[in-house]
């Protein structure tokens, strides 16, 4: 009986153990998390001692910030009216690029799009985050039912719809809409 207790305590020794593990790490990952406003991640990245993984650190809403002066975020109706409005009036080239937060496809393509904004900066790129509140007339009447998804103006018209995270596809029609 003896024997059985003590083995008892060593499996509860270790589940203590594992879970103050879980539990450093998951601090670690929400104080990583609750810095997402931060402008520019930290270079380091974060390791859990003893774990074999690694945790890149990086900041969740950096892809959702303004970044290049020609990315603008839109974040209410009135705002993509007038945007749209002003595309179309003024014939001005724009990309309005549908994103979520918690979207993976959409961080994929995020630094592309900061890439290509910075290759096309007469090119306005309106970043729109679907879970903004204010936002829900406007993608129901537009029929956004996906993300990431960009829709190119050219000469006040839109020109090409992208839908997925197609890297080559959104790149080409950059070039052969913007060169």
């Amino acid at each position: 009986m003896r024997g059985i207790s003590v083995v008892g305590r060593v499996i509860n020794t270790r589940k203590l153990t594992q879970l103050s593990s879980l539990s450093s790490s998951l601090i670690r990952t929400k104080t990583l998390a609750s810095s997402y406003s931060s402008p520019s991640p930290p270079s380091s990245s974060l390791t859990h001692p003893n774990a074999s993984f690694h945790f890149p650190q990086f900041s969740y809403r950096n892809y959702c910030s303004s970044g290049p002066s020609n990315i603008v975020l839109v974040e209410s109706e009135e705002q993509f009216t007038s945007s749209l409005s002003k595309v179309k009036d003024n014939s001005q080239p724009a990309i309005y690029y549908f994103t979520a937060v918690w979207c993976p496809p959409c961080k994929l393509l995020s630094p592309l799009i900061g890439q290509l904004s910075e290759k096309y900066p007469h090119v306005t790129t309106y970043k729109i985050d679907i879970d903004h509140k204010e936002l829900e007339n406007v993608l129901r009447d537009l029929d956004i039912n996906s993300v990431p998804t960009l829709h190119f103006f050219h000469k006040g018209e839109k020109a090409s719809e992208v839908v997925g995270a197609d890297l080559q596809r959104i790149k080409d029609t950059m070039e052969n809409l913007y060169k």
